[in-house]
C-alpha cells in the first residue's frame, strides 16, 4: 500500500509547497477542476503549474451536482483541459449546496468521459453510493476504478467491486493518526492499492493519451 497522494483544492490555501511535499515523499496530486457546470476551482492553475514543476503526478476531480452529466462531463474536460497521462475522476457525494448528482446523472458522466479518451474515470464515492444501490452493483459505475472515501480502518467496499484502487482514509483531521504533509499542511490523504510502478501505471489507465 503506498500512502503518497493528496487530494487538494482551494480550502487547502494559496501558499502550498509541492516542492516540500515532494521532497518529503508525496508523489501525487487529485486536484479539484470543476464543479457542476459553472464552477471552476479558482487554485487549479496555478497550484497544477507548480505540482507539475515538482514532478509530481497531477490529477483532477469534478464535484458532481444535480446539472445534466453529460453537461458536467463536456464542461470539466473543457475546464481542466488535462495533458497526456493526467488522472480525471468524479467525486460522487452528497451536494450540501444544492441538488445532489443522481446515479443516471453519474452514469451520463462517466459514459461521456470514456467516449472521449477511451477510459473510465476514477470514481470518488463512499457511503453516499452504498446507499443508494444496497447490494446491486450498478452496471455502469462498476467499469470505473474506486476511490473509496472512508475514514475507519477497515475500507467496506460499495457492491460491484472487490478492492479499492485509491483510499482516502483521513481528511487530515479525521482518520489513524493523520500527520501534516510537509509545505501542505492537514489535508486529504489516499492510499494506492499498490507499488510506485502500479501508481504510475493506474494513473495513465485513468488518463488521456
Amino acid at each position: 500500500m503506498f500512502n503518497t497522494i493528496m487530494d487538494l483544492s482551494h480550502h487547502n490555501g494559496t501558499t502550498l509547497d509541492f516542492a516540500a511535499a515532494a521532497a518529503s515523499g508525496m508523489n501525487a496530486v487529485i486536484h479539484k477542476a470543476t464543479q457542476g457546470t459553472t464552477y471552476v476551482d479558482p487554485c487549479l492553475s496555478a497550484n497544477r503549474d507548480a505540482v507539475r514543476k515538482a514532478g509530481l503526478l497531477f490529477g483532477y476531480y469534478h464535484f458532481g451536482t444535480g446539472d445534466d452529466g453529460g453537461a458536467q462531463a463536456d464542461y470539466f474536460l473543457a475546464r481542466a483541459q488535462p495533458a497526456s497521462g493526467e488522472l480525471l475522476a468524479l467525486d460522487f457525494e452528497a451536494n450540501a449546496a444544492g441538488p445532489s448528482m443522481t446515479l443516471e446523472e453519474a452514469r451520463a458522466f462517466v459514459t461521456v468521459i470514456h467516449t472521449r479518451i477511451g477510459k473510465w474515470p476514477a470514481l470518488y464515492t463512499g457511503h453516499y453510493l452504498k446507499d443508494m444501490i444496497g447490494s446491486t452493483p450498478d452496471p455502469v459505475l462498476a467499469n470505473c476504478p474506486l476511490w473509496l472515501a472512508q475514514y475507519g480502518p477497515v475500507p467496506v467496499l460499495p457492491a460491484g467491486w472487490n478492492t479499492w484502487t485509491l483510499w482516502q482514509w483521513t481528511d487530515g483531521a479525521v482518520g489513524v493518526n493523520p500527520q501534516p504533509v510537509p509545505g501542505i499542511g492537514h489535508c486529504d490523504r489516499d492510499n494506492f492499492n499498490g507499488d510506485g510502478d502500479g501508481l504510475a501505471a493506474f494513473w495513465s489507465s485513468v488518463a488521456p493519451d
